[in-house]
């Protein structure tokens, strides 16, 4: 008889991130902002420029977006259509949305899924089987890495932005698949949300004469910020017509709850039909719909909401490296600065970057990146002033001088040893 509780790890070993947990929630881990979602926000009761919302457009609190989800929600309250759209929830405006985003991102058809997460897991499952192989990017998003996980044949990884990498894989990957009788589908992100860096699409897209394989591309920061009309990433880089999957969520630019995939129709038909987590699952709501309708056709309309946004991503990033920060190799909105320490000294340091400078900005340590670095990752939108941007970089230039001198490593020990003392 086995004796072993299953929680008896759980209670030993928290995790490489719950090992923190014992240090305040709701400060560095499930912080709480409140207020309008805007440029500036309250945190711990004071107000803080907040640099770790992705509404990089502007539209979560813009009034032509407040006003018609407040009539949606009004109209048809939060839980019209009940079901799952295959038997329940489908509407004529669930459609429409169809519609417009697959013109949007010049694909034939959409289909649209609740959450970006799950949509993305349930779709890499049921484009595959045990006979496929699976290619993609290690850096990739974790949505991604639980997709590929469940998948029952073989599956490979290429180093992040490799093309050289890639290519090696991707022979072994065809050659299983001609061993097996199945195809090979290769997943990239069209931008890499914690680096900033644009996926090769054009790179990976001309492999296509050489090598027989299948393109999807997860744009969940591309969408709405590049490509002349703010399509994506694939327009960006003029490969959108080779990419056969898309998917975009409505998390980021479009500011709501929601995202879609786009293709031809018989592979979204396939789509509708197959993907487990829409089939046994609620639809969007009729609020989330309409609101998404009205923040799409905004995006089309205004192309001056992108155009600010981009001027305070210029600003940001062009003061960040000329005073000397590292901003990696990011050519989107997404802007990382990198510092070199601990994740106790990352600590100290965002609390005093919020305490005491009043900035707001995620916080990323080892194990999403290697040890003994600390990625800020800020994130510029249409909201933002060029005021905000100009005290940002003053308050990094001052705390990348406390890091240097050993002020938050100081600080981080002292704690510590009150901790330890306490226990």
């Amino acid at each position: 008889m086995n004796k072993k509780d299953l929680f008896e790890r759980i209670n030993k070993d928290k995790g490489p991130l719950g090992k923190w947990a014992k240090h305040p929630e709701g400060y560095y881990v499930f912080p709480k902002l409140e207020g309008p979602i805007s440029n500036r926000m309250k945190f711990n009761g004071r107000e803080v420029i907040t640099w770790s919302i992705n509404d990089y457009l502007g539209l979560a609190n813009h009034p032509e977006v407040r006003k018609a989800d407040e009539e949606a929600a009004a109209e048809h309250g939060m839980a019209y259509p009940m079901g799952a759209r295959m038997m329940s929830g489908h509407t004529d405006y669930h459609e429409q949305l169809e519609r417009e985003c697959a013109e949007f991102v010049g694909k034939e058809a959409a289909y649209l899924v609740n959450f970006g997460y799950q949509g993305m897991v349930s779709a890499i499952d049921a484009l595959v089987t045990k006979n496929d192989v699976v290619v993609y990017d290690m850096d990739s998003h974790a949505c991604i890495i639980d997709g590929a996980r469940l998948h029952q044949g073989k599956r490979f990884t290429f180093r992040h932005n490799d093309i050289e990498s890639f290519e090696k894989n991707l022979q072994r990957a065809v050659k299983i698949a001609e061993e097996t009788g199945g195809g090979v589908l290769v997943i990239s992100e069209g931008v890499f949300g914690m680096r900033g860096e644009q996926g090769k699409l054009k790179e990976i897209c001309a492999l296509k004469e050489k090598y027989n394989f299948r393109l999807l591309v997860d744009d969940a920061h591309g969408f709405g910020t590049l490509g002349k009309s703010g399509a994506g990433a694939g327009e960006e880089q003029g490969v959108q017509d080779a990419i056969d999957v898309y998917f975009a969520t409505f998390a980021k630019s479009m500011a709501g709850i929601g995202a879609f995939f786009a293709g031809d129709k018989e592979v979204i038909k396939y789509l509708q039909y197959n993907m487990r987590s829409q089939m046994f699952a609620k639809s969007l709501p009729m609020a989330m719909v309409k609101g998404a309708l009205k923040r799409l056709d905004m995006i089309r309309t205004m192309p001056e909401l992108r155009e600010k946004l981009w001027e305070n991503v210029n600003a940001l990033q062009n003061g960040l490296v000329e005073k000397g920060f590292n901003i990696g190799k990011t050519n989107t909105c997404v802007t990382p600065v990198f510092l070199e320490g601990d994740i106790p000294e990352a600590m100290a340091m965002v609390n005093d970057l919020r305490e005491n400078y009043g900035i707001f900005c995620s916080i990323v340590v080892y194990p999403v990146i290697p040890k003994g670095m600390i990625l800020l990752r800020l994130i510029p939108t249409a909201a933002h002033t060029l005021e905000d941007v100009e005290e940002t970089i003053n308050a990094f230039s001052s705390i990348r001088e406390k890091l240097k001198k050993g002020f938050y490593k100081r600080i981080a020990a002292a704690l510590m040893s009150e901790d330890a003392m306490t226990e």
